[in-house]
């Protein structure tokens, strides 16, 4: 008899196993990664967010926290066709509920077909498919998590490798991966991580040779101040984005974004540089894109799946973004050359 119970849009529900006991609500999603899932786990992209592993077995190499990308477990929930007890444990300790014995090849076509959609999920001994359906009917859309960025991003300055020689980095946290901060920490940069809200006062105080916007989860048009630090800075000192950073500066410059319909999330997706026509392989997490990058920016990179934007532009402005993650952990690593070419931007 199942113990866990997946609700999907239209009331649909699905019988599980529970491998982590709780109820949940998020936009059901999934990824096509198939190594990696402490990274995915922790990475604040999938904050309000119900992760599907469309690979079979996920835990097959233990749980690491020397992998994670943040403090905490993001998603709301996760599904899997089967789960290791590492895995699940992992989660049952973070308060996360997770289920396997699904079909999730059923779920990745469904969402597919339809989109990413809204789910309700219970698991545990004393839960019933109502409660599944309680959930769902519960959960909001995406862009309605106005104020998701308080959810993920620092509280406070946060400073590090402060006295190094290289560049002055302004990170403004809407969601970031730890790897990020790695990056540009590699590389000699001293990085103030500020909270998503940060006013012109609070980045102007440390002097920046840089301003990067974070990834994040949700919308980009909910993250109203980055938008705001952009139009500040522009043409001042060089701009960079990595994922919704990406999306936010479009925003900020005359351009536009939009929802898709179910997303890039895995570590197999390909991008052509319009450039020199070369074609790397890169890690991707969103589920919103630029659908017009405006006058300020150029289109220099696209997806080879759908022509969706994958990097944007501007010489002489100093401004180069990307829709996926060069730091990519576990991989692969085709494009870390990103964060020399923003670095040598403030050299210049």
């Amino acid at each position: 008899m199942a113990d866990a119970y997946v609700a999907l849009e239209g009331d649909r529900v699905i019988e599980a196993r529970a491998r982590a006991p709780g109820t949940a609500r998020g936009e059901l999603v999934f990824t096509t990664a198939y190594t990696g899932y402490e990274e995915s786990l922790t990475d604040p992209s999938y904050e309000e967010q119900v992760l599907t592993f469309s690979y079979p077995l996920i835990g097959n190499y233990g749980v690491r926290e020397e992998r994670f990308e943040s403090d905490r477990v993001h998603p709301r929930a996760a599904v899997a066709r089967e789960m290791t007890d590492d895995v699940a444990e992992w989660l049952e300790s973070e308060g996360v509920p997770a289920v396997d014995h699904l079909d999730t090849r059923d779920i990745v076509t469904e969402i597919r077909d339809e989109g990413a959609m809204k789910c309700g999920v219970a698991a545990g001994p004393d839960v019933s498919e109502q409660d599944a359906l309680d959930e769902l009917h519960e959960c909001k859309h995406m862009s309605d998590h106005t104020d998701i960025g308080a959810q993920v991003s620092v509280d406070d300055v946060e400073s590090y490798n402060e006295g190094g020689d290289g560049a002055t980095v302004a990170l403004v946290d809407c969601g970031a991966k730890g790897s990020i901060v790695d990056s540009l920490v590699e590389r000699d940069a001293t990085v103030h991580v500020f909270p998503y809200d940060a006013s012109e006062d609070d980045v102007a105080a440390v002097d920046p040779d840089l301003l990067f916007i974070s990834n994040g989860p949700g919308d980009p048009q909910n993250f109203e101040q980055a938008g705001e630090l952009v139009e500040t800075y522009v043409g001042d000192v060089p701009l960079a984005g990595i994922c919704l950073g990406q999306q936010v500066v479009a925003n900020a410059l005359g351009g536009e974004t939009e929802k898709m319909e179910f997303g890039h999330r895995g570590v197999n997706q390909p991008v052509r540089d319009l450039r020199t026509n070369q074609v790397v392989m890169t890690t991707q997490n969103h589920g919103y894109t630029v659908a017009d990058p405006g006058e300020k920016l150029d289109v220099t990179q696209i997806n080879v799946n759908d022509d969706t934007p994958e990097g944007l532009e501007n010489d002489d402005l100093d401004i180069i973004t990307r829709q996926y993650h060069p730091e990519a952990n576990p991989g692969p690593h085709d494009s870390l050359g990103f964060f020399d070419d923003v670095l040598a931007m403030t050299g210049e």
